[in-house]
C-alpha cells in the first residue's frame, strides 16, 4: 500500500544462510523482480493527489486543526476526489463525531521517506499549532533499503517535533507490504516481513514519545488482502476511496483519544503509557 518500489534490502537478510552463489542468484532474482514492480508502481495515478486541505464543515465553528504528514498513504495518492483522501476522511470524521469544524493541512509528499518527515515540518509556519497531528510513514523506508533503526530515529524526531507545537500525535504504522498482489513472489514475501518488523518497531518508539499509535497491518490490512479490487485504486498499489474510507475509520478512535475525547480504543490501537495504556 501506497509505496514506490525501486529495490529492496530484504533481499540481503535472506542471503545469510545461503553459500555465496545461491545467496548471489537470489538477490539477482528480487533486484529483477523489484525492478518489474517499480515500472508498474505510480503511473496510473500519477503523482499528484487531490488537494484536500480546507475548512471542513465551517458552519459547525470552534475549529480543530488537523494535520497530515508522510508519504502517499498521507497525501491520498488513488483517491479522485478530495473528500475521498485520507485526510479529507479524518476531517469528515472528527467533525461528524464533534460537531465542530476541522482545518485540515497537507504536508504529506508522494514517495516520502521516513527521513523527508523534517522537511515536511520545516515548510509549516513557526507559528503553526496543530491540535492533532497524524503521521503515516514506512513503505518506501523498506523498499528503499533503509534501515530500521534509521527509520526509526527520524520518526520519533519527527514526534517530538510535532509534539514541541502542542499536537497529539496519531502514528499508523508501516502498512503490511504482502498486501500488493502486483509485486511478484519472493519480492512480495520478504516485503511482508520487512514491513511488519519495521511496524514493531515504529510501535513501540512512537509510544515511547508518546504519540498514539495505530497498527495498520492489524486494523485494516485483512481487508486489503481478502478485498484487493474494493480496497485498492486502479494501480493495485494506492488505496482506493473505499481503502481510504476504511483506513481512516480505523484510525479514527486514536485521533479522537489524541483530542482528548475518546477513551476507550479498539483492538490494534496503542496510547501511550501517560494516558493509561499502551
Amino acid at each position: 500500500m501506497g509505496t514506490h518500489l525501486t529495490r529492496t534490502g530484504v533481499a540481503l537478510t535472506m542471503a545469510g544462510g545461503a553459500v555465496a552463489g545461491a545467496a548471489y542468484g537470489a538477490r539477482g532474482l528480487l533486484a529483477r523482480q523489484a525492478a518489474q514492480a517499480r515500472r508498474a508502481i505510480g503511473k496510473p495515478l500519477g503523482q499528484q493527489p487531490p488537494d484536500a486541505d480546507r475548512h471542513w464543515k465551517k458552519s459547525y465553528g470552534d475549529p480543530v486543526d488537523l494535520l497530515v504528514v508522510g508519504d502517499s498513504i498521507a497525501a491520498g495518492l488513488g483517491a479522485e476526489k478530495a473528500k475521498h483522501t485520507l485526510g479529507g476522511r479524518l476531517a469528515r470524521g472528527i467533525a461528524r463525531h464533534e460537531r465542530r469544524s476541522v482545518r485540515l493541512r497537507t504536508a504529506a509528499v508522494v514517495g516520502s521517506e521516513s527521513s523527508m518527515l523534517a522537511g515536511q515540518l520545516a515548510s509549516l509556519p513557526a507559528s503553526y499549532a496543530p491540535d492533532v497531528a497524524v503521521v503515516v510513514v514506512g513503505g518506501n523506508d523498506v523498499t528503499h533499503r533503509v534501515p530500521v533503526a534509521d527509520s526509526v530515529r527520524h520518526l520519533v524526531d519527527a514526534v517530538d517535533a510535532l509534539r514541541a507545537r502542542g499536537a497529539g500525535v496519531v502514528v499508523g504504522t508501516c502498512p503490511d507490504l504482502g498486501a500488493l498482489r502486483p509485486v511478484p513472489q519472493p519480492l512480495r514475501s520478504l516485503g511482508s516481513r520487512a514491513s511488519r518488523q519495521l511496524a514493531e518497531a515504529q510501535r513501540v518508539a512512537a509510544l515511547e514519545h508518546g504519540a498514539h499509535v495505530v497498527s495498520l497491518a492489524h486494523v485494516v490490512g485483512p481487508f486489503f488482502i481478502t478485498n484487493p479490487d474494493e480496497m485498492f485504486s486502479l494501480d493495485r498499489l494506492h488505496p482506493s476511496a473505499h481503502g481510504y474510507k476504511r483506513t481512516a475509520k480505523a484510525m479514527l478512535p486514536s485521533v479522537l483519544t489524541a483530542l482528548g475525547v475518546v477513551q476507550d480504543l479498539p483492538f490494534g490501537h496503542h496510547a501511550p503509557a501517560a494516558d493509561g495504556s499502551g
